[in-house]
């Protein structure tokens, strides 16, 4: 064999092999970024109208984060997030659009603290879906009903709808709950009532009006007040726990998200006496 012969094999295994090298570099690349942004991916890929142009921006996306200074919450911080939720979750009752108004508001106010910007919708949106991808989905939709409410079209049920859906992504920004006893539990986001994870049920239904396991977990804390003498009103079965036949199930998982649907399940008005 010649030389001139020989240098053209070698040329051409070169380009074989480089070729097979850029393309697995390629396919590992996009099954990272299929993996770490799951639906996001897809939306992008839609939106782009190619997967090159799609993985460029989500991969330009990560580069972003990685110049901010993302940060976890503190140990006292999340135990503040965590009551502020609870609060803002009892009051939904009686004020259904103003709890959405404050949980739209707390959600962006953890994120500031964890280091996010919260200047543009769409940039911010974007910024989450590097390390939320799992819940921004259901951040999308509840901002959608916020605005629908801020034009008198939302139901008192699309409002029960965006509460869920913000404490999707809340649970999955706060990163872990905080015991009774002030150390830092497992990360599993805010406990079924919106309270500390980990507080038992005994401690919150106060005054022996009914026992522990009657008292639904988002009516524990007002069971005293609103028990004394006779039925209980009919607005205490709250219409954040009217969940019809598991529509509200939230998209996150909720190993991740640390905030089980059953807490919404509807439970029947006791008679409650002191």
């Amino acid at each position: 064999m010649s030389t001139g012969a020989l240098v053209v094999i070698i040329i051409v295994v070169v380009i074989v092999v480089a070729a097979v090298v850029i393309a697995a570099m390629a396919a590992a690349r996009r099954r990272r970024l299929q993996q770490r942004f799951g639906p996001e991916y897809d939306r992008v890929v839609g939106e782009r109208g190619s997967q090159l142009k799609a993985e460029s921006e989500l991969a330009g996306r990560e580069r972003r984060i990685r110049s901010l200074e993302i940060r976890p919450l503190s140990d006292t911080a999340r135990a503040n997030y965590a009551s502020s939720w609870r609060t803002i979750q009892e009051q939904f009752v009686d004020q259904p659009e103003n709890s959405v108004v404050k949980a739209q508001a707390l959600v962006t106010r953890v994120m500031k603290d964890r280091g996010y910007p919260v200047e543009g919708h769409d940039q911010m949106l974007a910024d989450l879906s590097v390390e939320h991808a799992s819940t921004l989905e259901q951040y999308r939709l509840a901002h959608t009903i916020s605005q629908s409410a801020a034009q008198g079209q939302a139901s008192t049920e699309d409002l029960r709808q965006a509460m869920i859906k913000y404490r999707a992504l809340f649970s999955d920004l706060l990163g872990g709950a905080v015991a009774p006893d002030g150390s830092v539990a497992a990360p599993e986001g805010v406990a079924p009532d919106g309270g500390l994870a980990g507080q038992p049920a005994e401690t919150r239904a106060a005054g022996g009006t009914a026992p522990a396991s009657e008292v639904s977990a988002m009516d524990a804390d007002r069971a005293e007040t609103r028990a004394a003498g006779g039925t209980a009103p009919a607005s205490e079965v709250s219409a954040m726990n009217a969940d019809p036949a598991g529509t509200d199930r939230v998209a996150a998982d909720p190993a991740a998200a640390g905030v089980p649907d059953d807490e919404l399940r509807p439970e029947p008005a006791r008679r409650r006496r002191r």
